[in-house]
């Protein structure tokens, strides 16, 4: 593995996440007139094609992120399978009343997809960070939330909520992340999938652009934990609380604050099932963020920096 692997925000080598979703939905479109696409953005090249070949289809919304969710919802209710697309704060924090009334309240079947989740506009300061959608997310009962890791998940996602008829959110890293299922497989309906499993002591439970930091710091511990990918986190998928509880420490690692995130969600689960699981939050830390920076500076700045990871789990 390369000493680079993190280093990969403008490799050649792999596609941004953004532009495979795009690339599928515009396919699926080109074949059904009832497919939908709106965003503000023109950010993404994957847009252009989708823009000038079926234009009618294809609804620019300019900076009006709640007139879209609300218009999306109008689409659904004529039967049409509507994807908006946007920076993730854009998508989830400005608009949670129109998804709220316009959406989720009347259980209409629209794809959310949000661009940069976490930390991912680690250059673009405070105003660009989504440190808090999973919690603003997952609060409706009728919502499915993914969060692909790399190229294949991303398209086997995309493919699924493209043929299947849900209110689905998805997350998607700004960064073109490394293939992790080239070699392994990915097992959609589980909702979580391990990428390294040698039963040891300590498990990292993780999903998106972490799941690379989590292997990173795992090659430096010359493979003493193992790692799950989560993929799905809601609907939470209760199977993985047996494997987990079989674990001495179970390490959650998000680019959330803690009261909301998917940790708290592996908390609240196993309490309810009446299942111990020794459990360690690394998120962020509960604070508004107004610095920028790379992802790096603002991890090792708020509680995410490998050496911290590294060094706690050296002490099990």
């Amino acid at each position: 593995m390369s000493k680079n692997y993190l280093d990969f925000k403008r490799s050649k080598d792999f596609p941004y996440m953004r532009d495979i979703v795009i690339d599928e939905i515009y396919k699926a479109a080109k074949k059904n007139r009832d497919i939908f696409f709106a965003t503000p953005d023109m950010g993404a090249p994957s847009l252009d094609e989708f823009r000038v070949k079926i234009p009618k289809q294809f609804v620019h919304c300019g900076i009006s992120e709640q007139q879209m969710i609300s218009f999306a919802g109008g689409l659904a209710l004529m039967k049409k399978k509507i994807f908006c697309y946007a920076m993730s704060p854009f998508i989830n924090s400005r608009c949670y009343e129109q998804i709220k009334c316009s959406i989720s309240a009347m259980d209409l079947k629209v794809n959310l997809i949000a661009v940069g989740v976490g930390t991912g506009y680690a250059d673009a300061g405070p105003t660009h960070y989504s440190t808090e959608d999973i919690c603003i997310m997952k609060v409706f009962p009728n919502i499915t939330i993914y969060t692909p890791s790399d190229d294949i998940s991303a398209v086997e996602i995309a493919k699924k909520i493209i043929n299947k008829n849900h209110f689905n959110y998805l997350r998607l890293d700004r960064d073109a992340l490394p293939s992790l299922y080239k070699t392994r497989s990915f097992n959609f309906d589980q909702g979580y999938n391990f990428i390294s499993k040698k039963n040891n002591k300590v498990c990292i439970v993780t999903c998106g652009y972490l799941t690379h930091k989590a292997i990173k710091i795992n090659e430096t511990l010359k493979g003493k934990v193992d790692i799950i990918d989560l993929f799905r986190i809601k609907p939470f998928p209760k199977k993985i609380l047996n494997v987990l509880k079989k674990y001495k420490v179970v390490v959650t690692l998000e680019e959330q604050l803690a009261a909301g995130g998917f940790g708290a969600t592996i908390q609240e689960e196993a309490s309810n099932n009446n299942i111990k699981i020794n459990i360690k939050k690394f998120c962020l830390d509960d604070k508004f963020y107004f610095e920028n920076g790379g992802r790096d500076y603002l991890h090792s700045k708020y509680g995410l920096s490998s050496d911290k990871i590294k060094n706690f789990i050296k002490k099990i």
